[in-house]
């Protein structure tokens, strides 16, 4: 899945530099090896942490730029175009803190009442967007954010880095990610990731 993440970012026009957070040890000895692998694609490997947030922490470090995308290489799918549509949507917005992917609501939203697996109410998905990767940012602000929840001690409950900004009174807009940006958490994910970049390729 890194790989297929890899050619994305690669045949992006607005990525110039990739650095990936692997697991320390052996985890970034394959990536290495992986990336040595793809002729063209500058990419640079950092052992991430703990946590989400620390792997990020980890990556930003390395980055100089004013902006920068944060992407979850469990979403193998996500196009070349969705990443510059993101850093266009920022480069033409300065009022923005942060753009992610995100997909429009489509299932009708149940809550639970507690952990009893009992229908509480139908939540309206009206105004609902499921939250993806990537997600582009403002490098101080994103830098910012962190050390503001990092000191209120939340950092380590953010689920993506849009929550963080948010949390810090940004603004972060949204930019409609394709429904074939699909996060691969099951093995039957796997299954439906490589129908799809099948048809893609041929």
């Amino acid at each position: 899945m890194l790989a297929w993440s890899l050619e994305a970012t690669a045949a992006a026009a607005s990525i110039r530099s990739v650095i990936v957070a692997a697991p320390a040890g052996d985890g970034c000895e394959r990536a290495s090896a992986l990336i040595a692998g793809m002729p063209g694609l500058h990419a640079e490997v950092v052992a991430g942490g703990v946590t989400r947030a620390d792997s990020v922490l980890a990556a930003l470090e390395l980055t100089g730029t004013d902006l920068v995308l944060v992407h979850d290489a469990a979403r193998p799918l996500a196009p070349p175009a969705l990443f510059d549509a993101i850093v266009a949507r920022l480069e033409a917005e300065p009022g923005a803190d942060a753009v992610i992917a995100a997909t429009p609501v489509a299932d009708t939203i149940k809550r639970e009442d507690g952990d009893s697996r009992r229908v509480a109410e139908t939540v309206s998905r009206e105004g609902l967007w499921a939250a993806q990767t990537p997600q582009g940012f403002r490098a101080d602000a994103l830098r910012d954010a962190q050390v503001a929840a990092a000191a209120a001690g939340t950092l380590v409950e953010a689920t993506d880095e849009a929550r963080l900004i948010e949390a810090a009174g940004g603004i972060v807009l949204i930019e409609p990610a394709p429904a074939a940006n699909l996060k691969v958490t099951t093995p039957d994910d796997l299954l439906v990731a490589e129908a799809l970049l099948r048809g893609l390729s041929g």
